[in-house]
């Protein structure tokens, strides 16, 4: 067909950007097309009357103008002559229209040519075959032929639809893909996040110069220290809602500071009762709730705003490794240093609701609950990993090569990482596709318990404290840090990013350093 002909063989010259790689004709249909999409019709419109070029290609308008005045043979001749050129998807094309041909046909009166069209054509097309079915059916019983389909108006309007619909179908260059340069925008815009070290935020960035962010979107300045304990501290988190600290230390108490809104930090609580170092704290999803582990000693459950101890778990035979919580807040597992107990699930009343058990079941190490619930997460002794399904019960097993320390989750509930004593952090995904980790390395590991973070808008950056008293930071597409923070004097064993303030980041040395 000469239309088809002629469009595909139409090369224009002219090319636009200093590597002349931008067809001028695609350029200026892709801007009328965005004009039209955005209201714009006007302007649109005056677009394609001063420079000749129309958002619609001549195939496009040819079967528009066919469709619309229902010369269904033009439209089913022209759909076949292009089908060489672009294969199966002009069967798809082909099926709209002698569908909306089918369906006009049966509102006439004209049921021997409908069935026609559905046996002879509609039949013959490699579309998906339910499809195929599902029309049949509705001729059969009529279902889908409006009481209104004969008044002219609605005729129209059922043409219309069926030509946006083809719109949609047809590949470039007879249509232009819908909303295409929002597409290519977005697209260079993800490209310069993706290739920026430092990006962490979710704001829209300019398009006015090309995406590049400084290393003052990470913390790198110390800017406070609290000296509220009287002996080590062995481990800190912000609550979820960043609006809270808790430190835990060798002096058997456990602090909840509250975070103002210039950055300072205040005392809220000392919660005291522990008869031994409290060697880790878990924040409820709801930050209502909090837990702190004695060191080889029982489990405490704290209102955080009273500050007062709701339920004590345990006695002396009652040692706990580790605990995390479920999304509702009413539920955690807690993770026993003794194999023969395992893993159990409470409830916060000290009802245990679930366990997992067995002879061959190690001790346990470090555990974690992914933030969306569907997955619990156990490092056992001391390179195993065990990552199982709460609603199917489906367990994958990842065995490291060297000893695990530590474990975290992404907020986003896609990924964890874990330490090594082989001085690496691994990061894993949860779903089990990766059939190798990532690895982050730079730091000092050999004697410690070093523990790591995600940070960051999207979970974008981990950090870890080093034996070397440095604090790294990396990019969670590279495996070398991009920051190394000097300047402390001890080993920094834990660091936290405070989730809703990404310049702030906690870390753990015998006083709290904060950056």
């Amino acid at each position: 067909m000469g239309v088809h002909q002629n469009f595909l063989m139409e090369n224009s010259s002219e090319v636009l950007g200093s590597k002349g790689l931008i067809k001028k004709n695609d350029f200026l249909r892709i801007i009328v097309q965005c004009l039209y999409s955005l209201g714009y019709n006007k302007t649109a419109s005056c677009l394609e009357s001063e420079s000749g070029v129309s958002y619609k290609s001549p195939e496009f308008q040819f079967l528009e103008s066919h469709l619309l005045n229902g010369n269904w043979d033009n439209c089913i001749t022209f759909l076949n002559s292009i089908r060489d050129t672009f294969g199966e998807t002009m069967d798809s094309a082909l099926f709209l229209v002698l569908k909306q041909y089918l369906f006009e046909c049966l509102s006439r009166g004209e049921d021997a040519l409908a069935l026609d069209i559905l046996k002879k054509r509609i039949s013959a097309l490699k579309v998906d075959r339910s499809k195929v079915h599902s029309l049949a059916i509705n001729v059969v019983l009529l279902n889908d032929v409006e009481s209104g389909v004969r008044d002219g108006n609605v005729v129209h309007d059922l043409r219309r639809k069926c030509l946006t619909d083809l719109e949609k179908l047809l590949p470039p260059p007879i249509s232009v893909p819908e909303r295409r340069l929002e597409h290519l925008v977005e697209t260079t815009v993800t490209a310069w996040v993706d290739s920026c070290l430092y990006h962490g935020s979710s704001n829209p960035i300019s398009l006015y110069e090309d995406h590049k962010c400084g290393r003052d979107q990470i913390p790198t300045v110390t800017t406070q220290i609290l000296a509220g304990h009287r002996n080590e501290v062995w481990f800190v988190q912000f609550s979820n809602n960043g609006e809270y600290l808790a430190s835990s230390s060798n002096d058997c108490t456990a602090i909840i500071w509250k975070v103002l809104e210039d950055g300072e930090f205040t005392m809220k609580h000392i919660l005291c009762g522990h008869m031994c170092a409290i060697s880790l704290v878990a924040w409820s999803p709801d930050d209502t709730k909090l837990l702190t582990i004695g060191n080889t000693e029982v489990l405490k459950l704290w209102d955080v705003e009273t500050g007062t101890c709701k339920h004590t778990f345990g006695n002396p035979d009652f040692v706990v490794s580790s605990c995390a919580w479920f999304p509702n807040s009413n539920h955690f597992v807690c993770g026993y240093s003794d194999p023969e107990k395992g893993i159990c699930m409470w409830d916060c009343d000290g009802n245990e609701i679930k366990a997992w058990r067995g002879m061959g079941m190690p001790k346990v190490v470090d555990i974690a609950v992914t933030p969306d619930g569907e997955y619990l997460i156990s490092v056992f002794m001391d390179k195993e990993i065990r990552i199982l399904h709460m609603e199917t019960n489906a367990e994958r097993v990842i065995s490291e090569e060297h000893s695990i320390t530590s474990l975290s989750v992404s907020g986003d509930s896609k990924f964890f990482i874990v330490n090594l004593n082989s001085q690496e952090i691994h990061m894993w995904d949860v779903a089990g596709k990766w059939d190798k980790p990532l690895s982050f390395m730079g730091h000092k590991q050999c004697k410690y318990v070093i523990r790591s973070c995600f940070g960051g808008f999207n979970s974008t950056f981990i950090a870890s404290g080093s034996e070397n008293a440095q604090v790294y930071i990396w990019n969670s597409r590279n495996s070398r840090p991009i920051e190394v923070l000097s300047g402390h004097s001890l080993t920094v064993n834990c660091v936290s990013w405070n989730p809703e303030r990404p310049h702030m980041l906690a870390l753990l040395l015998p006083l709290l350093r904060f950056c």
